[in-house]
């Protein structure tokens, strides 16, 4: 059979991924939070250099493929020497928006790389579980309206977890579909994550603060990072596709099935988001 173009640069590079890099830091999410346009801003400063591409999925669905596979994805020592020849530093890293929530994601990240940099954004879950809801319907994978989808969602993942846990190398279209509301019970997440990096390992960023105070916000990213103080010409809004204004009565059932758990998140992590007003 006669490779591709595309096949043949994945071969390539894991030949050489023994001379690859592992990642410094990664974006664990969370999704429909802003990763992308974190992940954009920090790819063009100077220090850092690009995955082969932002989600590799790893730590989440692609863990069987190997170290090597992974490894794969990054640049390699002699990029760094190259650019080390320029600069004081060098980065590299990605993104994948389902670590934070995949089951096994935090162990296997512990395992392999226990001293990464790992940057949380977190978005008011309702309008995350909104926007994600959304997302899927354009993809054509959602027929249900967003209130029916809600209400089916324990139907939906009944059983898949347990599946999950007792299956490393099960994979749940639904669990990573069609999770609206349990992906925004950011608490439940983040202890599994903490409970195995340190503090000083970890970034939680408020999406909202992300794009509506630019500069602070990703001056403290530079900072986690031990990057050089730099800025993108443009910093971008929270902008996603446009769709209907959730119904007021939806909003608040909502807020008050996420009330709890953003209390305890907030406990958690000592700072209070806002996002029950």
């Amino acid at each position: 059979m006669r490779r591709t173009a595309k096949t043949h640069v994945g071969f390539h590079r894991i030949l050489t991924s023994p001379m690859r890099l592992m990642p410094d830091f990664i974006i664990i999410g969370a999704q429909r939070c802003g990763t992308t346009a974190l992940y954009d801003y920090l790819i063009k400063h100077p220090c850092v250099v690009s995955a082969s591409k932002k989600e590799i999925h790893f730590f989440d669905i692609n863990y069987g493929k190997g170290i090597a596979w992974y490894r794969a994805h990054f640049p390699s020592f002699l990029t760094k020497i190259a650019i080390g020849l320029k600069e004081t530093c060098f980065l590299t890293g990605e993104a994948s928006p389902y670590y934070i929530f995949h089951p096994h994601a935090p162990k296997r990240v512990a395992r392999v790389i226990p001293r990464v940099k790992l940057m949380v954004l977190l978005r008011n879950p309702i309008d995350r579980a909104y926007s994600h809801y959304h997302h899927v319907v354009r993809q054509g994978l959602e027929t249900f309206s967003f209130e029916d989808a809600i209400k089916k969602e324990e139907e939906r993942l009944c059983g898949e977890m347990e599946k999950m846990l007792r299956d490393e190398n099960y994979y749940s279209s639904r669990h990573q579909k069609y999770a609206y509301l349990s992906r925004g019970i950011y608490i439940d997440q983040l202890e599994l994550w903490m409970a195995l990096f340190s503090k000083e390992q970890i970034l939680v960023i408020k999406s909202e603060d992300l794009f509506t105070e630019s500069k602070n916000d990703f001056r403290s990213v530079l900072e986690f990072l031990d990057l050089s103080r730099w800025e993108p010409r443009v910093f971008r809004k929270l902008d996603y596709p446009s769709y209907p204004k959730m119904d007021k009565t939806m909003r608040e059932r909502l807020i008050d099935f996420f009330r709890q758990h953003n209390e305890r998140l907030y406990e958690f992590l000592a700072v209070d988001f806002g996002w029950d007003k």
